[in-house]
């Protein structure tokens, strides 16, 4: 609960690692909540810090775009059309680099794609909305404890905002808790009962399904 004054209303904004996220449920072999809806997922979690006074400003999610392989581009692809049909979710970009290695058996050359600006990303908004005061709660779901140092800043700067961490499944970090405020715990109830709609259509008529590899 929010130790702020009981009429005050808790402002909450939550900041999502994309791939970490994916590949926590991927290693836990979750295939049927990649349609999670995340801003379902935020709202519940931001009732837990405070159920009866608290606004969710907005959730940010941050991820980059895959060229290929082709099934996985257009599967991730329909996910972000989706999440873009949620209101209040903001999606921001990082880019993938490929970077290439030869096969030591071949010599042929291979491509490992490596994906780029997603820590960034995430606490450049993370700074900039604590310092035009957009937020008095960040939930960050993700572990990389490359968030530890504007956690940190954002704790000095501004005493009175907090920052919670939100571990996806199989991710977690010392480091981060050790900076945060506190800790928010993902259920998987709360990945069961947040997921997507299996069909959404857009306002132009298009539907997106949702794969049939995610089911």
């Amino acid at each position: 609960m929010s130790d702020k004054n009981s009429t005050q209303t808790e402002r909450v904004i939550v900041y999502i690692d994309g791939f970490n996220c994916y590949f926590g449920l991927k290693e836990n072999n979750w295939k049927c909540y990649y349609w999670l809806d995340y801003q379902k997922l935020a709202q519940k979690l931001a009732g837990r810090i405070n159920a009866e006074n608290t606004e969710l400003i907005t959730v940010k999610y941050f991820t980059a775009r895959i060229s290929s392989p082709e099934g996985k581009r257009k599967r991730q692809s329909d996910y972000l059309e989706a999440l873009q049909s949620r209101v209040g979710l903001e999606i921001h970009y990082g880019h993938y680099r490929e970077n290439t290695f030869k096969c030591s058996g071949c010599e042929r050359p291979n491509f490992i794609p490596n994906e780029k600006q997603t820590d960034v990303n995430i606490a450049v908004q993370m700074m900039a909305d604590a310092f035009q005061d957009k937020f008095d709660t960040a939930i960050l779901i993700g572990g990389d404890s490359d968030l530890v140092p504007p956690i940190t800043k954002i704790r000095e700067l501004f005493p009175k905002k907090r920052v919670m961490a939100c571990f996806p499944p199989n991710r977690s970090s010392k480091q981060i808790l050790k900076a945060v405020n506190g800790q928010l715990h993902i259920k998987e109830a709360d990945l069961k009962n947040n997921l997507l709609p299996d069909k959404l259509e857009k306002p132009d008529g298009y539907i997106i399904k949702r794969p049939l590899q995610w089911r």
